[in-house]
């Protein structure tokens, strides 16, 4: 056999994190004495609690012998671009960062526009929705650098494994700052406070390498001549000219949206999935999903996922958040949107998690926003309830199952505070009757789970964009615009921060492709 082999191996959750014990242990497996092992590392860890006593599954590499180092995160010399062809990147998340940083690689000089505020800059403007229910419409936890994700959480975890190389913006990811872990869990998670150092040296790369990056520069208008883009117009009336334009706006920028449609450029109807956050205190989940009265120390907090057919559509758990804490994430102020996120330790005494329906339960017609346009009235409805603040109307389980108002609340993780309100005078009745049946058949799933210290929160409805800008699959430009990029999560082509970070990379190598 080869210097090099790799074992899959099952321990406590102790033995798991002691490495003396996990390379005997990998030793054994592999028929080795443990004096024939010169290292070891691991390639993958995921914990098995289908048993009474939880387990930490993992695949170890052993090695016999010195090898030249390979490790998965290597040094990234970035070519100087300053003089080179321009890419126009409107929208910073991480699509627009990821399409950014292969645009440098193939000698492209990336210029991105940003309607908000760098991503330290934010966190004033957060403050503010959290204490004073303010909401910047160009600074908030949709909108800055980074995008969404970045003040949402942070998982990694994506199917989108065909779509391209996710290991490799794994390896970027852990090359700008992230935590080596994240490469072998198998649900890896950067977490909220440590996600803005490492957007943070992600523009320093950018900008030592030639690149631009301007804030608080949102795009009003697109400049098009003879079906073929020429750039941009900012707020100021600025134009930043570009024959390449990526448009990475994000799932909430309904202006881009709207003038999309005003231009007469095509934009398609999306579904999106819609309903609540709901929320229990770890300790039951703990209990639930590893069969214990107390969590191990050795184990993180639990996580679930849960899905359910109700007359043709799915409802299913969304965005899981262990020892995490519900966000307001309204883009503007007279409207209510949930979230959810955790810091990287998860060490919060609660469990969020989106519980949708998808949307095709609400459709009435196929108008390009009328997605857009339901979701709209929908949290207008949820900031209604709250006071008309960015307090968020809430029912405990049990109550909103048997549809009477919650006399009292539970203690909440979101910060602005909740609101005893029905909940099926915020969402449509597709939305709430479909809610009501999934959550007595979790109840029987997950015993434990239906208990009225879990609180219901609305409103969840951002899952994704609710319109898809088409694209040609071979090109991947606008099929009537020449040189127009719809990217990521905003286009319709994304999910989370992996796979719009994928789509941007993809984007960026086919416009490489075409001026060179």
């Amino acid at each position: 056999m080869g210097p090099v082999r790799a074992v899959d191996i099952a321990l406590s959750p102790a033995d798991a994190h002691d490495p003396l014990l996990v390379r005997a242990a990998a030793a054994e497996a592999s028929g080795l004495r443990l004096d024939q092992v010169f290292s070891h590392r691991l390639l993958r860890r995921s914990v098995d609690a289908r048993s009474k006593r939880p387990l930490i599954r993992l695949r170890v590499e052993l090695r016999t012998e010195a090898l030249e180092d390979e490790s998965a995160v290597q040094a990234h010399a970035w070519p100087d671009v300053s003089r080179s062809p321009r890419v126009v990147i409107v929208g910073c998340g991480p699509a627009g960062l990821f399409a950014a940083l292969r645009a440098i690689e193939h000698g492209l000089r990336p210029v991105l526009l940003e309607r908000g505020k760098d991503v330290r800059a934010r966190r004033r403007d957060l403050a503010a929705i959290n204490r004073d229910h303010v909401v910047d419409p160009e600074s908030n936890y949709c909108f800055g650098e980074g995008g969404a994700g970045t003040y949402s959480d942070g998982k990694l975890y994506t199917r989108s494994t065909k779509r391209g190389d996710v290991q490799g913006v794994l390896n970027k990811l852990v090359a700008f700052g992230a935590s080596p872990d994240i490469l072998v869990d198998a649900h890896p998670h950067v977490g909220t406070n440590k996600l803005p150092g490492i957007i943070t040296a992600m523009r320093h790369a950018i900008l030592a390498a030639g690149g631009e990056v301007h804030f608080n520069t949102r795009v009003t208008d697109l400049v098009i001549a003879n079906g073929a883009i020429h750039g941009v117009i900012d707020q100021h009336g600025n134009e930043v000219r570009g024959d390449h334009v990526i448009l990475a706006t994000g799932h909430s920028a309904r202006d881009i949206f709207e003038l999309m449609v005003r231009r007469g450029i095509l934009v398609e109807r999306k579904d999106f999935a819609l309903g609540v956050r709901i929320e229990h205190p770890q300790e039951v989940i703990d209990r639930i999903q590893y069969h214990c009265a107390v969590r191990d120390p050795f184990l993180p907090p639990a996580s679930y996922n849960l899905v359910q057919q109700v007359d043709g559509h799915g409802v299913y758990s969304f965005c899981m958040c262990p020892g995490g804490i519900i966000a307001p994430c309204a883009t503007a102020q007279e409207e209510v949107v949930t979230n959810g996120w955790s810091p990287s330790k998860r060490n919060n005494p609660y469990a969020n998690s989106g519980l949708v329906v998808d949307s095709r339960a609400l459709r009435s017609s196929d108008g390009p926003l009328d997605g857009m346009y339901a979701q709209r009235a929908i949290e207008r409805s949820a900031w209604l309830a709250g006071g008309k603040t960015q307090r968020a109307p809430a029912q405990r389980l049990e109550d909103f199952i048997a549809q009477r108002i919650s006399s009292d609340l539970p203690a909440c993780s979101y910060p602005p505070g909740i609101v005893s309100h029905a909940l099926n005078e915020v969402l449509p009745r597709a939305i709430t009757d479909r809610l009501r049946t999934a959550l007595v058949e979790f109840g029987r799933k997950m015993r434990g789970y239906r208990t009225n210290e879990a609180v219901l929160v609305g409103v969840e409805s951002r899952t994704s964009s609710p319109v898809r800008i088409p694209r040609d699959p071979g090109t991947l430009m606008h099929p009537q615009v020449m040189g127009l990029y719809p990217c990521g999560e905003g286009a319709g082509y994304a999910g989370g921060i992996v796979s719009a970070a994928l789509d941007g990379q993809r984007v960026a190598d086919s416009i490489a492709a075409r001026i060179q």
